[in-house]
């Protein structure tokens, strides 16, 4: 467990890692989900990590209260990433312990967490699966 304690992000974060852009419509969106399996993907902009659009941001648009009219489906699914997207969005850098980013994830009930630089480049992104992984790994007698 001692091992586990001092990995870092870097060590363990998926590098390869898809993103979108503003522009990007929640139909689109939706295929991406359906062909990726992510939960999440970083929103970039001239290179840097803008905001983050997630499985809970695309549902978002489907949630109303009784006294709005419902939009048409084909008007939700126009929609682009940039209206429902997150800007403000919780990331780390790729020296920070995994103990931390384990807390985030508990903190924030996140799947996923974006890995930028110092200039907000995107790096890749640390997952629970990733973590899990770390576990298993420096537990390993």
């Amino acid at each position: 467990m001692y091992k586990f304690l001092e990995a870092n992000v870097a060590g363990y974060m998926t590098r390869s890692v898809t993103s979108v852009s503003r522009d990007l419509t929640m139909g689109e969106l939706k295929e991406l989900f359906k062909r990726d399996d992510y939960n999440a993907y970083p929103v970039v902009e001239d290179g840097q990590a803008v905001g983050l659009v997630t499985k809970y941001d695309f549902l978002k648009c489907f949630a109303f209260a009784p006294v709005h009219m419902v939009p048409h489906y084909d008007e939700l699914m126009n929609k682009t990433v940039g209206d429902v997207m997150s800007p403000d969005f919780i990331y780390v850098h790729p020296e920070i312990k995994l103990t931390r980013v384990l807390q985030l994830m508990v903190d924030h009930q996140t799947r996923s967490i974006p890995v930028l630089d110092n200039d907000r480049k995107l790096l890749g992104i640390i997952s629970r699966e990733d973590v899990i992984h770390a576990l298993a790994d420096c537990t390993r007698h």
